[in-house]
């Protein structure tokens, strides 16, 4: 087994900025602060928001959809900042907290307008009886999801961001065509109660408050901000396309790779970057990288950790795609 003061001469290079040694010896250790893109707060409101760069061109497409009030669909590899679109349109237009709605196989458009806890209710409604206690409101049990929050009437819109739209069913697109054209959906659980039930509180995906329904209709206001990404693994019905404002990124090339570094570590860390935005070039053209690889790589460098290290560039800037 090799010590740490060994692995540190085989480096060549001080230790100040491991942690952890692998030696099995508790020690107490200072943690350093964390990137900027890795600081939380119990308070997502006032998480701080990082600069988010776009050429004129695609910021217009983006303006394009906010005019027509269309979903935009955003395409392009892995890491060319399709997700951070959204959360930097929201960020700008003071839009409020983005909602965020992450497609898997199994996802499907019903589970975000909302879901519906019939096996709570009837749990909680029978040990209300057998207390004597008045039965809990059925909106206790219906939690509208992301795209029903989206469509709460409000005077100004929210913004969702449907995420990686291509790893659902082939179906879900088509699914979701009606409640973008209309801007409303029904939850049958609240259409079937008397009329002296018409007002109903639900609780909102984002848990921080009630909204009514009335006669369990949903109706927005202002059609949502949406924008909904695609990896590009299949291609979408037309008549979904066609409902859509499309924008492809492209993979950033090295002007703005020093500009993205450069607006979220500052120009000191610009200055020791070249080799490492090298690195990152010519390893991006036979695979993928995400740019915020790059980012991670810098900041290590700026924190005093030695990157030329056997095996650290590979372990910060490995391909995304490609055999493992």
């Amino acid at each position: 087994m090799t010590s740490a003061h060994e692995a540190d001469e085989a480096y060549g290079t001080d230790a100040d900025w491991r942690l952890f040694r692998g030696d099995g010896v508790p020690r107490p250790v200072a943690l350093p602060s964390a990137p900027p893109w890795r600081r939380f707060s119990p308070a997502p409101a006032v998480r701080p928001e990082l600069p988010y760069l776009i050429e004129p061109r695609h910021a217009d497409v983006v303006n394009a959809a906010l005019h027509l009030r269309r979903p935009l669909l955003v395409t392009g590899t892995a890491g060319t900042g399709k997700s951070s679109l959204a959360r930097a349109v929201a960020h700008e237009l003071r839009l409020g907290d983005l909602l965020r709605w992450s497609i898997n196989s199994r996802s499907t458009v019903r589970e975000a307008l909302y879901q519906y806890d019939a096996i709570g209710r009837l749990r909680e409604t029978t040990l209300s009886r057998d207390r004597g206690e008045h039965e809990p409101s059925i909106g206790t049990f219906i939690r509208l999801g992301p795209l029903g929050t989206a469509l709460v009437p409000s005077a100004a819109p929210r913004a969702l961001l449907v995420d990686e739209m291509d790893k659902g069913d082939v179906d879900l697109p088509n699914d979701l065509l009606t409640v973008f054209e209309e801007g409303y959906f029904d939850i049958p659980e609240l259409t079937r109660l008397p009329a002296d039930m018409a007002e109903i509180e639900v609780q909102t995906a984002d848990h921080r408050a009630t909204v009514t329904v009335r006669q369990g209709r949903v109706q927005c206001q202002e059609f949502p901000v949406v924008v909904i990404t695609s990896n590009g693994e299949r291609d979408f019905p037309p008549a979904f396309l066609r409902r859509c404002v499309r924008l492809d990124l492209p993979v950033p090339d090295e002007t703005r790779l020093r500009a993205i570094v450069t607006a979220h570590l500052g120009e000191e860390a610009l200055r020791d970057a070249d080799d490492l935005i090298e690195a990152f070039l010519r390893r991006r053209a036979p695979g993928e990288l995400a740019t915020d690889q790059l980012l991670n790589a810098v900041f290590l460098r700026t924190g005093g950790v030695d990157l030329d290290a056997e095996g650290l560039l590979d372990a910060v800037l490995h391909q995304l795609t490609g055999s493992l």
